[in-house]
């Protein structure tokens, strides 16, 4: 019996609890932390999506903020990814839990277009964050405290929140209206809402705020229309506390938001990770950045595979990895989720440095050669982050005069073969050896997330890959 054939399992159920965690994903919009993304009814749970959002600025002179934000989501035993969190969960009851995390804060200056008010000044870029959250449950009520501290060096502040939230359930929806305080420190808001004396301007006298309290109202919502396919939506208002309205570059007490999006829940055929029979792949890896013009489109139809030779880096890596669904709706289609380690060679342009991946990825196999020779065409979908921004990103975008970030989206397609079949070795059937692109990307500039970022990087690589 193949690998493949020995974790195929049944269709299963809807998970609310998956799509559910989707709106959490943007906490900063106020569904906060993981006020749904804690009702897990099944570990294993994983997905895809994205949500399109719109926010007032609390600056003047600030445009509303257009952002779309990818949904990456898995919600396991002990660890879990919402988009821009990422943590383990310890101590965990039916009904409550106590999650480690780390988050990135989505807040910051307009890096679009600068107002007035805020020109000349130092930005102020999102940061990172650590923390810890408890939660309690009881029926449709639910109870979320948690604490973040700056970790990135950058405003060096903390943020303490305190959450209700209550849902109510129907056959193919769930609507849950959130109410929460959030005290956020001196440090924190001075970071954002404060000015320097070198900052002074006739129209922006010094500032520096202090501690206070936000209120945060909001109402969220999911409507499964498909099997696997959910639509999420929400709307917010936050109150700001009098220490930031009182701010010169702030101009509104309220600021509002609301945001409308899909994501597929990978529950169909859902495959247990810590099931004995089901297979874990490894994949290693080799390549270099690909030559200037040489982009992922260009790639992959095969019309430009050339390498930098100018100043060329290197990477090498290794990727892990366990299915989730085999045969998806009984096409010949895997999904499998990786998680990896890449180390960038930079060839002293600056330090060596790791790059960690988490993806999504499906395998097509269906090809009329197949049963002699295993072919797989894959695409992998998910999210990046570089202890360093590779300098292959730093070069290009320096050309470009655009931004970097060290938070990116993350595709991976290829192709391969499988081993076995071309030396006739039942024992190597599921040995691969193909090509693929590692490239950390964007979105074109549209999510925040990502660090508004257009642009990114190509690695061509060659690997092999085995199930065990």
């Amino acid at each position: 019996m193949s690998a493949r054939t020995r974790y195929r399992h049944s269709a299963r159920r809807w998970q609310p609890a998956l799509l559910a965690a989707a709106l959490s994903a943007s906490a900063p919009l106020a569904a906060q932390d993981a006020m749904l993304g804690t009702i897990l009814e099944e570990p294993g749970a994983a997905g895809l999506g994205f949500l399109s959002r719109i926010e007032s600025s609390p600056y003047k002179g600030a445009d509303d903020r257009v952002d779309l934000m990818p949904l990456y989501l898995y919600e396991g035993e002990r660890f879990f990814l919402r988009s821009n969190a990422a943590g383990v969960r310890f101590a965990t009851q039916e009904n409550q839990g106590l999650e480690l995390f780390v988050e990135r804060r989505l807040e910051g200056y307009p890096e679009d277009e600068t107002p007035d008010i805020l020109e000349g000044m130092e930005t102020r870029n999102s940061e990172a964050d650590i923390g810890a959250r408890y939660y309690f449950k009881h029926n449709d009520h639910a109870l979320d405290l948690s604490v973040r501290q700056d970790l990135s060096n950058n405003s060096n502040g903390t943020e303490i929140r305190a959450a209700y939230g209550h849902t109510w359930r129907g056959d193919r929806w769930a609507l849950q209206p959130v109410i929460s305080l959030n005290w956020r420190s001196a440090k924190l808001n001075d970071y954002y809402f404060g000015v320097e004396d070198y900052e002074v301007t006739p129209e922006r006298s010094a500032y520096s705020a202090g501690s206070g309290v936000d209120v945060v109202a909001g109402l969220y919502g999911r409507y499964r229309i498909l099997e696997n396919w959910s639509l999420l939506g929400g709307v917010y208002a936050k109150r700001y506390s009098s220490t930031v309205r009182n701010s010169p570059l702030v101009d509104s007490n309220l600021e509002w938001g609301g945001m409308v999006g899909a994501a597929y829940d990978f529950g169909n055929g859902q495959v247990r990770w810590d099931d004995d029979h089901t297979p874990t792949y490894v994949k290693v890896f080799y390549g270099r950045d690909s030559a200037d013009g040489c982009h992922l489109v260009k790639i992959m139809t095969f019309s430009c595979v050339s390498l930098n030779d100018d100043d060329p880096t290197d990477i090498w890596g290794v990727h892990v990895g366990r299915p989730f669904v085999s045969g998806l709706n009984g096409w010949p289609l895997d999904l499998v989720g990786y998680v990896g380690i890449l180390r960038h060679n930079e060839r002293g342009h600056q330090p060596d440095a790791w790059q960690i991946d988490a993806y999504m990825k499906g395998f097509y196999y269906g090809f009329p050669w197949s049963h002699r020779v295993k072919t797989r065409i894959g695409f992998g979908f998910g999210v990046s982050y570089a202890e360093r921004v590779p300098y292959a990103e730093v070069q290009a975008q320096a050309q470009r005069e655009r931004n970097t970030s060290k938070v990116l989206n993350y595709l991976d397609p290829s192709i391969d073969v499988s081993l076995g079949d071309i030396f006739g070795s039942e024992r190597w059937h599921e040995l691969y050896f193909g090509f693929g692109v590692s490239h950390r990307s964007g979105i074109f500039g549209s999510a925040q997330m990502l660090g508004t970022v257009d642009g990114g990087s190509n690695y061509i690589y060659t690997y092999l890959e085995g199930a065990f």
